[in-house]
């Protein structure tokens, strides 16, 4: 570990790190620790999320999901789940904050018929942050047939506001799907914002605070069935006559994956276009 600016040691000596920080490479090494801990429990990382542990003990089945410095634990077998509780204990510092309500921004209400996902918190806060708490409210969150290009509008004498904001709009499509094409659209004049842009954002910001407790549900009784849809915009976008493509899977009737992003080629035909579409979309 390289020392700080201005605390070099004149022998060139360098810092052993004995605890991992946060935003250090070495994080990874010393944070996964926990993955030796949790193999004495016969737990195995699934190969589609390494920080997604299962253990299949053939009757019961239990889950842990970690995040950092958070972790959820789900299983129908509770006498497994305080067992596990106090062996991580004995080998961390935790602290059990009881069932499942808020997590990174995202609120969890759970009932009998299932779970509903929501950011209402955090989208209020970004609503307030832009100051639209009382302006009004827009049903959609682009006009229609809007196309943004890099030079519409002016320059913003200062950006960090609408940089802020849309960084912040990334995350709240976690449980908003709604607004994913269009948080896409803006991001892309992120780094080099003008009034129209920036106006397109408070839109954005209009219509979220009209939904702020629209989010997901996930019923108890969940099918097992799959279904797919996918499109694909030919040739969108102005600037590149780059395609843009979009799906979103369900799992019974419940909306469980979705994506919205520019094609890596360009396509001649909107037919190639579809079939680009639908190849990301199966793979």
């Amino acid at each position: 570990m390289q020392p700080l600016p201005g605390c070099e040691h004149p022998l060139h000596k360098v810092c052993r790190l004995r605890r991992a920080i946060y935003g250090l490479k070495q994080v990874p090494q010393t944070w996964f620790k926990f993955q030796l801990v949790v193999s004495q429990q016969d737990f195995f990382s699934s190969p589609y999320e390494f920080a997604l542990f299962l253990r299949n003990t053939g009757v019961v089945n239990i889950i842990l999901l970690l995040n950092v410095d958070g972790m959820i634990t789900t299983s129908d077998d509770i006498a497994g789940i305080r067992y596990l509780q106090n062996f991580h204990s004995q080998n961390f510092e935790m602290k059990n904050l009881g069932y499942l309500n808020y997590l990174l921004g995202v609120e969890v209400n759970s009932s009998q018929d299932g779970y509903y996902l929501t950011q209402a918190k955090y989208a209020s806060s970004l609503v307030s942050k832009a100051g639209l708490i009382n302006s009004k409210i827009d049903n959609s969150p682009l006009e229609y047939n809007t196309k943004l290009l890099a030079t519409d509008g002016v320059s913003l004498s200062d950006a960090t506001l609408n940089q802020q904001l849309v960084s912040s709009l990334i995350y709240l499509d976690v449980t908003e799907p709604d607004i994913l094409y269009v948080v896409y659209l803006v991001s892309q004049f992120k780094s080099t914002s003008r009034s129209t842009h920036f106006a397109n954002v408070l839109r954005i910001l209009r219509y979220i605070n009209g939904t702020l407790f629209h989010g997901l549900h996930f019923s108890s009784h969940l099918s097992l069935e799959i279904q797919t849809y996918s499109n694909a915009g030919w040739a969108g976008d102005p600037i590149d006559r780059h395609s843009t493509t979009g799906y979103y899977f369900l799992l019974g009737t419940y909306l469980i994956s979705w994506h919205s992003k520019k094609q890596s080629v360009v396509a001649r035909s909107s037919t190639k276009t579809k079939h680009h579409a639908l190849t990301n979309t199966t793979c």
